[in-house]
């Protein structure tokens, strides 16, 4: 998700794009709603509450929740179920015409029945409008929608895409009234109109308020009789204070690990409950190949044989990530551990001297590492200085770090401005491929000069036209190992998801998992 993809707030409490959704089980729906209503905190704003625009955490947090898609994803799997459609799959041996098939009496929430024309127009206008902010770069193998009767859709794609699925069970994948959308522009009322299991009932600058939508047909089976999310703008101090004094029920995305630390040691006098969860979210270093100092090999090896990952967990992160040492993170298949078999978990100055010396570098190296104050974390800043000294008390390296703000970053980025700089990401779907393809893939995300031709001519290719994921894992293996020995990037970390809730607050747990869905449907307050 851009995001989201992507390059999220990294970890904090829990957690764009690009993309990394819904459903639970194979319950039959419910949208009774008889708890108690929760006050949710975040410091994420939502960006938009038009599934063409928002592609970033806290829109699709929203869209998760008011819109339903074809597909989604069951709480703690990472297999599509059928969920507006009762059922879906690949009609050719190739994995270009995706069929499905929807169910009966699915309505939106202001009573329009759902069909096929929905979905069809859905994604059509989502392609049309090809927002900046938008989720239609996840769709660049569509060709076309068709709609043989109200009841089938189907997708005709250019190339082989087994992951398709996943694709449509994310937040992009949100099914929206044709009466009540432009086919050619985006809402600016900040409404919606959905089929899931919550309606927007208000949204401002500082809460959006969600209720049981009654038509709701679908797999969730709702706990409570509302949401409400309470937007703290980034003012994680201001997040923790309401949550210590009881104004909010939980804080979700934007405590920092200290925070999190600090109430995890004092939550039996203060009432409130640190949970933990899977993620699927991981930052790395990404380097250009292009300049002068990081495109030299023996300057990359020389970093990933010093970085002490476990030392900025431990000091910076306080625990709250684990050591990454893949592209692919933990939990997700076709993880390998390629930079740990290559460099090593230990910091190593003989063999970064040794691979400095190979490239024919005798001096100390002068780097700048690039940091952006926010986006990824209010800890990046200080995790790149960490890194710095590190790479400094090798007596190998003069490293400083500069921290630009996002808009610029991002800018000088694209322009080839920086050697060495940070990126975050937050899968749209969980699938290896969603960490490969836009890293490494035609057109990828990281504006770094890296191109394989093993990786773009064959490798993403077999591995997105494999239908049984499972036989993608020795590619996926073969393509990281080229990755850990080519260094266009370094993983540092993988980030556990927090939520922190008050005393009474039930059904968290269900909403931390690495399919990144925060499923409302699953709270309750006692």
């Amino acid at each position: 998700m851009n995001k989201r993809n992507q390059w999220p707030v990294l970890p904090i409490v829990a957690g764009l794009a690009s993309g990394l959704l819904t459903g639970c089980g194979s319950e039959t729906g419910d949208s009774g709603g008889t708890g108690s209503s929760v006050v949710m905190g975040m410091s994420d704003d939502v960006l938009s509450t038009d599934p063409a625009s928002g592609y970033d955490p806290g829109s699709w947090l929203l869209f998760n929740n008011v819109f339903q898609s074809l597909l989604s994803f069951p709480k703690g799997g990472t297999e599509p179920q059928p969920e507006v459609a009762k059922q879906c799959s690949f009609t050719d041996t190739h994995a270009t015409v995706y069929r499905c098939t929807l169910q009966d009496g699915v309505k939106f929430s202001n009573g329009d029945p759902l069909t096929s024309q929905d979905v069809k127009f859905s994604f059509d206008r989502t392609l049309k409008i090809n927002d900046a902010a938008g989720p239609a770069i996840m769709f660049p193998m569509l060709d076309r929608v068709e709609t043989p009767d109200e009841k089938t859709v189907v997708f005709r794609l250019k190339v082989p895409d087994a992951t398709f699925p996943s694709k449509i069970a994310s937040g992009a994948g949100s099914i929206v009234d044709h009466r009540q959308y432009d086919a050619g522009s985006l809402r600016k009322d900040d409404k919606a109109v959905g089929s899931g299991p919550y309606k927007l009932d208000s949204f401002g600058d500082d809460e959006a308020v969600f209720s049981p939508n009654p038509d709701y047909k679908g797999t969730a089976k709702v706990k409570n009789s509302g949401v409400t999310v309470k937007f703290f703008h980034g003012d994680q101090a201001a997040l923790k204070k309401a949550l210590l004094d009881g104004k909010i029920d939980i804080a979700y995305r934007g405590l920092s690990a200290g925070d999190i630390s600090d109430i995890d040691r004092q939550d039996d006098s203060k009432g409130v409950e640190v949970i933990e969860g899977s993620s699927a979210e991981v930052q790395h270093l990404v380097f250009n190949m292009h300049d002068p100092v990081a495109g030299k090999l023996g300057v990359r090896k020389a970093m990933a044989y010093l970085i002490d990952r476990d030392a900025l967990i431990k000091n910076v992160y306080q625990d709250t990530a684990t050591p990454l040492y893949s592209i692919i993170p933990a939990g997700i298949a076709g993880h390998n551990t390629a930079f740990f078999d290559t460099y090593g978990a230990r910091p190593s100055k003989d063999k970064a001297a040794a691979a400095l010396r190979a490239d024919g570098i005798t001096g100390k190296v002068k780097l700048t590492l690039w940091s952006t104050p926010s986006r990824y974390g209010p800890a990046t800043d200080q995790e790149l200085k960490a890194i710095a000294a590190q790479l400094n008390a090798s007596g190998l390296f003069t490293a400083d770090v500069e921290s630009v703000a996002f808009g610029q970053y991002e800018k000088d980025i694209a322009k080839g401005k920086y050697g060495v700089y940070v990126k975050g990401w937050v899968p749209d779907y969980p699938d290896a491929d969603n960490f490969t393809a836009p890293f490494f893939g035609k057109g990828n995300v990281l504006d770094n000069n890296y191109s394989n031709a093993t990786i773009t001519g064959s490798l993403i290719p077999s591995t997105a036209a494999q239908s049984d994921r499972s036989a993608t894992d020795q590619d996926f293996g073969r393509l990281q190992d080229i990755v850990a020995d080519e260094l266009p990037v370094l993983p540092v970390w993988q980030a556990k998801q927090y939520a922190v809730s008050r005393d009474g607050v039930y059904g968290l747990e269900y909403c931390l998992d690495a399919s990144t869905v925060f499923r409302f449907w699953e709270l309750s307050k006692g």
